[in-house]
C-alpha cells in the first residue's frame, strides 16, 4: 500500500485515496468529500477499480443495473467520519513550525500548525504577546487526529513571536467522553532556531522537517519557564541579602577593579539555587534572559567592557550569545576574553 492507491474499507461502507500514513499501523484515506479519515491498515484493501461506495465525479456515467439494487447504508456525516484511534482519548497536542523551503533557510517563509493527535475536537486560540497584552493570530476548531494550518509568516515577523500562547477546550461530538480541563500554555519561542536547519526534525505529522513544541503531552499541559526582564529587575530590588548566600551575584567587579570590566557568571548553578525539574532548554533560556538583562542595563554606557563567563562545555550557550549579539546588539564588539584568566570559557563584549 502506498500514497495514491485506491482502497475500500472492510468493516464499513466507504473508501478513498491514500494520502499519507500515521505511524506504522494507520493510513490516512481521503474520501469523496475531501476528509482525511485515519483507518487501521488492516481494515483497508487496495482495489483496481473505483466501484467502492463513493460519490462519482460530475459527468461520470452510472453503469446500468442488471438486477435490483440492494439497500445501501446512508453515508455518515462529516462529524461521524472522524474515525477514532486507539489510545487517542489521551490528549497530545503540539504547535509546529515548518519551513516552506528547507533548502533556503535564510529566506524561506514558514507555516505554523496546530497538531491534534487525539480523538477530541479542539476549540482553540493562538496568540502572540505585545508587551503585557496579547494579539489573536488564529482561532477556530481542529478536528480529531488532524493538523490545522494557523498562519504563514516571513522571517521579518519572528520578533513578534518570541512569546506565544495556545488556549483550547477539548470535547467529543455526539458521544460521552472523559472531561478534559481547559488548557492555556504560554511558550517562549527561540527564534534563533529558525535560522538552523538541524533544529527542524522528522516527525509522524509532516513529510518535511518540523520544529515541534509540546502543548499537551499525555494529558499534561507543557510547563515552560519564562521570566521577563521586568520580573527579574523587580525581584532583584525586593530581594534582601540572605544570611548565608547560596549563589553568587550575577554582576561582579573584575579582579582588577581599576580596569572597569564587569564579570557576569552565566553558569546555571550560579544563577539558580535549585535546577531540579528544569530541562536543558529551560536552563539555556534562563541563562540567555540573564545575558539580555545585563546588556539592556549597560547598553547606553559607551566603552563599558563586560565579560560573560559561559564555560566551554559543548558551546551551545556561547553560540546563542554570539547569535544574540549579531541580531540585537550589532553595534557592540565582542571577542574571546583573556585565556589566562578564563581559559576558553568567556566572551568579552565592549559597548559602543
Amino acid at each position: 500500500m502506498k500514497i495514491g492507491d485506491k482502497v475500500r474499507f472492510l468493516s464499513e461502507v466507504g473508501g478513498g485515496i491514500v494520502t499519507g500514513f500515521k505511524g506504522k499501523d494507520f493510513v490516512l484515506v481521503e474520501d469523496a468529500d475531501g476528509f482525511d479519515i485515519p483507518m487501521p491498515i488492516r481494515e483497508c484493501v487496495v482495489i483496481e477499480t473505483d466501484d467502492y461506495n463513493m460519490k462519482r465525479k460530475p459527468g461520470a456515467t452510472t453503469p446500468k443495473a442488471t438486477e435490483p439494487t440492494k439497500p445501501v447504508k446512508p453515508e455518515m456525516s462529516a462529524v461521524q467520519r472522524q474515525a477514532e484511534v486507539r489510545g487517542g482519548d489521551t490528549l497530545n497536542v503540539f504547535l509546529a513550525y515548518v519551513p516552506a523551503d528547507s533548502r533556503a533557510m535564510s529566506t524561506t517563509p514558514f507555516e505554523a500548525y496546530l497538531v491534534n493527535d487525539s480523538n477530541y475536537y479542539l476549540y482553540y486560540t493562538y496568540l502572540s504577546a505585545e508587551g503585557k497584552a496579547w494579539k489573536n493570530r488564529s482561532h477556530g476548531l481542529v478536528d480529531p487526529n488532524t493538523k490545522l494550518l494557523l498562519e504563514e509568516f516571513a522571517k521579518d515577523q519572528l520578533n513578534d513571536m518570541e512569546r506565544v500562547a495556545v488556549q483550547f477546550i477539548a470535547f467529543k461530538d455526539g458521544k460521552s467522553a472523559a472531561l478534559k480541563p481547559a488548557v492555556s500554555v504560554e511558550l517562549r519561542i527561540d527564534t534563533v532556531k529558525f535560522y538552523k536547519l538541524h533544529t527542524f526534525t522528522d516527525s509522524d505529522f509532516f513529510e518535511e522537517p518540523a520544529l515541534l513544541y509540546d502543548i499537551v503531552k499525555n494529558d499534561a499541559p507543557a510547563k515552560q519557564v519564562y521570566v521577563s526582564a521586568e520580573e527579574i529587575q523587580e525581584a532583584l530590588l525586593q530581594k534582601k541579602a540572605p544570611e548565608k548566600p547560596r549563589s553568587q551575584p550575577i554582576v561582579k567587579p573584575h579582579r582588577g577593579e581599576k580596569s572597569g570590566i564587569i564579570e557576569i557568571d552565566l553558569h546555571i548553578d550560579s544563577l539558580l539555587d535549585d535546577t531540579n525539574g528544569l530541562s536543558n532548554a529551560e536552563m539555556l533560556n534562563y541563562q540567555l534572559d540573564k545575558f539580555r538583562e545585563v546588556m539592556e542595563l549597560y547598553k547606553q554606557k559607551r566603552e563599558q567592557k563586560i565579560v560573560f563567563i559561559h564555560g566551554k562545555g559543548d558551546g551551545v550557550l556561547r553560540k546563542s550569545i554570539v547569535d544574540e549579539l549579531k541580531r540585537k546588539y550589532s553595534n557592540c564588539r565582542y571577542q574571546d576574553a583573556s585565556f589566562q584568566e578564563y581559559g576558553f570559557g568567556a566572551t568579552m563584549v565592549t559597548i559602543k
